[in-house]
């Protein structure tokens, strides 16, 4: 059976464990039905996912002009702390960047390998924590736009790490760190303008993947080799494990066309 299209992010679904759906083109595969089956994905193309232009990309799924472009690959997808939306000041598309920046945002803590700290839209909330592969998950603070859950973010990133090791996360499957411990201890780092947006209570999100550590971790790249098969193992984050313990990062690959052979 094939499948052809371009790579978007996979879609998750909140259960025990994942859900997870490979998107091409639109076309949605269930992946957890195909656990321990043999797939091969091979590369034939590219589709910016914003001009739609078959040339190589850059970053995020999109091509370099789009990329220094797109209200959708801005700085403040990275770094909210530089959002100024609720200025009414314009840094690409206004009227993007209001509809992403001025709607309610959570500050969060997340247990991968270690705790970190992060921020989200409160409608991406839990596919973000599952996108980054998290055990678990503590919503700390909720605020009314980007740019205030950003000044948080900073404040607390001093003392919790912000970014997720991908391999450490790749073998980690348990969690023995207590959030809400956490929480109570780094709170005092938030600046005091910004404490009305502590949360005094939220539920604790506990996430589990149709996964198992395998014995070695092997990132695989389409750019370096245009065809990746295996029997596939395992899903977390948005990484495929195949057999061998060769891993393919999803999120990184949007915008690449590919042809996907699913073998009995």
């Amino acid at each position: 059976m094939k499948f052809s299209g371009q790579i978007l992010k996979m879609i998750s679904e909140y259960d025990s464990p994942i859900q997870y759906y490979l998107n091409l083109s639109g076309d949605l595969l269930h992946m957890n039905q195909l656990l321990y089956k043999k797939i091969i994905l091979h590369h034939i193309g590219y589709q910016c996912v914003s001009c739609g232009k078959d040339i190589p990309l850059y970053r995020m799924g999109f091509c370099k002009d789009c990329f220094f472009k797109s209200p959708y690959a801005s700085e403040t997808i990275i770094r909210p702390e530089l959002s100024q939306a609720h200025l009414g000041i314009e840094e690409r598309d206004l009227e993007v960047e209001e509809k992403i920046q001025l709607v309610p945002h959570i500050v969060y803590l997340s247990y991968t390998s270690e705790v970190k700290v992060g921020v989200t839209r409160e409608s991406q909330i839990p596919t973000r924590w599952i996108d980054q592969g998290a055990l678990q998950a503590l919503p700390i603070a909720r605020t009314e736009n980007r740019y205030e859950a950003g000044v948080i973010e900073v404040a607390l990133k001093e003392h919790l790490a912000d970014k997720t090791n991908y391999r450490q996360m790749l073998s980690t499957m348990e969690s023995n760190t207590d959030l809400n411990k956490t929480k109570q201890e780094i709170i005092r780092f938030i600046p005091e303008e910004s404490q009305q947006f502590i949360l005094p209570e939220s539920e604790l999100w506990n996430l589990k993947y149709p996964y198992e550590v395998p014995e070695k971790i092997t990132s695989f790249s389409l750019d370096k080799k245009p065809e990746l098969g295996g029997i596939l193992k395992g899903i977390k984050g948005q990484y495929l494990c195949f057999d061998e313990g060769n891993f393919i990062n999803i999120r990184s690959h949007e915008g690449y066309v590919i042809d996907l052979t699913i073998q009995n």
